[in-house]
């Protein structure tokens, strides 16, 4: 079968079409999925057969009530001569299940009630009937009382010749003969309402349920009876996904170089209301519902702070109307204030979100060195529950270059860095990493967003085998001067690292001298090895020694610092 493609039309209004000649309803599936970091795009495919020439209108009412009707895109391929002229989306409600099996159950449910109202009858009839045999025993206890005669003189019981014995013991035997049937009918009337009640809850459970849902007609104009193929695809909100990553370093040895495996997975949610089922699974670093232009900065003025005004007499109590008219002037100056301050485009967002979304998700999908498509192998499934689903993406090997780093100051302890190069494949999103050294799990980091060709550093906990010592040597205050004397701080401290590992390693010891905020106050470093770096990161004060260290070997740091102010003022570090 020869397919030729459609007129792509992607005009998308609001509300259904005028009728025309044919309505050809469609049903379609999800094919592929596409999840960004805040957001889907969805891609759905229905067969449809147009039986002849001229206009129709083919009707897909299955969309989700979370697509963004400004994203819904028409496309696909057909037999024979087809345009596509509209695209036109409507909000309605469906029942949900299948109908017929809820009206088959809802008769056989209510039969079943109709019975038992039925039963409950024949009960309440059996209360009614004991009740009434309890009145007639009654009555003929009363007998012996009024005489057993009409009078009350008791002359008709003694001619009757009644046996009274044998009269009491049958009333007493027929009365708890009738309350034990009036108990037990009661008894199963509580337990015919309980299952009445069950079955009413189950009526109403399955009355006819509706489900908000996005219908989209296109209006189509074929030249002859054919086949398509289209292809609609449309955003949605509800969908995210959450890069996730595994590091492990293997360390190497004295003749094998290390070596670090970088996993790459993702953790995908999703909550759109539908079923993502069997289908071709993509992950996107691209942002649709992000910002497409950055935020317009707005002139800053300095001057002088304006006199203030001569006091005006104000009255001794305000009326109301005047209150609230200031209010109002106050409440307008805020909103034109905050109108001038928010971001361009901010406005428009806030009257059209919808609009929005969509101008944000034309605005370039490049691949750039932050934006990278994942294809997950095979077919995958996601429910719309909100579980996370874990898939992996990605695995490569890096040759890191180890280092060992160290704060002796606060921690007399090594730390293992692995600082590796990104390969230039795919960026790296910001997210949390597992870390594992030498097969052993040492806890979590997170990494930065990183480019390709990117540096970073990932610590893998204590380096045993490095030992770092760190003693003061010096602490001491004095005076200095005659004339014009001045206060003295002297600190001088000793590091000392020891190289423990069969293999040469590169150290790099940190520590710090104050800085001064006042230039009354002098601050002179004294250092032997002098620092390979000062201001650290742009740290004002922070320093570091850095160089590789052989098996075995061993070296000492020793630095200080002397701070000189007036002797008349008081210092603090902080």
């Amino acid at each position: 079968m020869r397919l030729t493609s459609l007129i792509v039309f992607s005009a998308v209004g609001l509300g259904g079409g005028g009728a025309l000649a044919a309505d050809i309803p469609a049903t379609s599936a999800i094919d592929a999925v596409t999840v960004f970091p805040s957001g889907a795009e969805i891609t759905r495919t229905a067969k449809v057969k147009i039986g002849a020439a001229g206009e129709h209108r083919i009707v897909l009412p299955d969309l989700p009530a979370q697509a963004i009707g400004n994203s819904v895109r028409v496309e696909g391929k057909a037999t024979g001569k087809l345009e596509i002229g509209a695209v036109d989306t409507r909000r309605l409600f469906v029942p949900q299940g299948d109908p017929a099996a809820a009206e088959t159950e809802r008769r056989r449910i209510e039969a079943e009630l109709e019975t038992l109202r039925d039963t409950r009858s024949a009960f309440e009839a059996q209360v009614q009937a004991g009740e009434m045999q309890r009145k007639l025993l009654d009555s003929l206890a009363d007998m012996p009382r009024n005489g057993g005669g009409g009078d009350g003189s008791g002359a008709g019981a003694a001619k009757a010749g009644i046996d009274w014995k044998s009269v009491f013991a049958m009333i007493g035997s027929g009365f708890g003969e009738a309350r034990k049937a009036e108990l037990d009918a009661g008894a199963r009337i509580r337990e015919t309402d309980r299952k009445i009640k069950d079955l009413e809850g189950k009526l109403a459970a399955i009355a006819p349920a509706r489900e908000e849902r996005t219908e989209v007609a296109v209006l189509v104009t074929a030249g002859a009876a054919l086949d398509a193929d289209l292809v609609v695809r449309y955003q949605v909100r509800s969908a995210s996904w959450t890069p996730l990553y595994d590091a492990r370093l293997t360390t190497g040895s004295k003749t094998a170089a290390p070596k670090l495996d970088l996993t790459r997975r993702a953790a995908i949610t999703q909550s759109t209301g539908e079923a993502w089922t069997n289908v071709a699974l993509s992950l996107s670093t691209t942002r649709p519902t992000a910002g497409a232009a950055a935020p317009e900065i707005r002139p800053l003025t300095v001057d002088y702070v304006p006199d203030a005004p001569p006091p005006r007499p104000v009255a001794a109590a305000t009326p109301a109307p005047a209150m609230a008219a200031l209010e109002g002037v106050q409440s307008r100056a805020f909103r034109s204030k905050a109108a001038a301050d928010a971001p361009a485009g901010a406005m428009a967002d806030a009257a059209e979100p919808i609009a929005q979304a969509v101008a944000a998700q034309s605005a370039d999908v490049a691949q750039t060195g932050f934006q990278a498509v994942y294809t997950v192998p095979g077919r995958q499934s996601v429910a719309p529950t909100g579980e996370a689903k874990r898939v992996q993406l990605l695995a490569e090997s890096i040759e890191p270059q180890l280092v060992v780093r160290t704060v002796p100051k606060l921690d007399a302890k090594a730390y293992l860095y692995a600082k590796l190069v990104l390969p230039k494949s795919t960026p790296v999103l910001a997210g949390a990493v597992s870390l594992f050294r030498d097969g052993t799990f040492v806890g979590t980091g997170r990494l930065p967003q990183l480019a390709p060709g990117e540096e970073h550093e990932l610590g893998f906990g204590a380096d045993d085998n490095v030992r770092v010592r760190h003693a003061i040597a010096e602490d001491k205050r004095g005076e200095k001067g005659i004339i014009s004397s001045s206060k003295t701080d002297t600190r001088n401290f000793k590091i000392t690292i020891k190289n423990l590992h069969q293999r040469q390693i590169g150290i790099a010891v940190m520590d710090q001298i104050p800085v001064s905020q006042n230039q009354d106050i002098k601050v002179a470093l004294t250092a032997k090895p002098a620092p390979t770096k000062t201001d650290v990161d742009d740290k004002r004060g922070v320093l570091a020694w850095e160089q590789k260290l052989e098996p075995d070997q061993e070296i000492v740091i020793e630095h200080g610092y002397q701070v000189v102010w007036p002797g008349q003022k008081a210092i603090t570090y902080r």
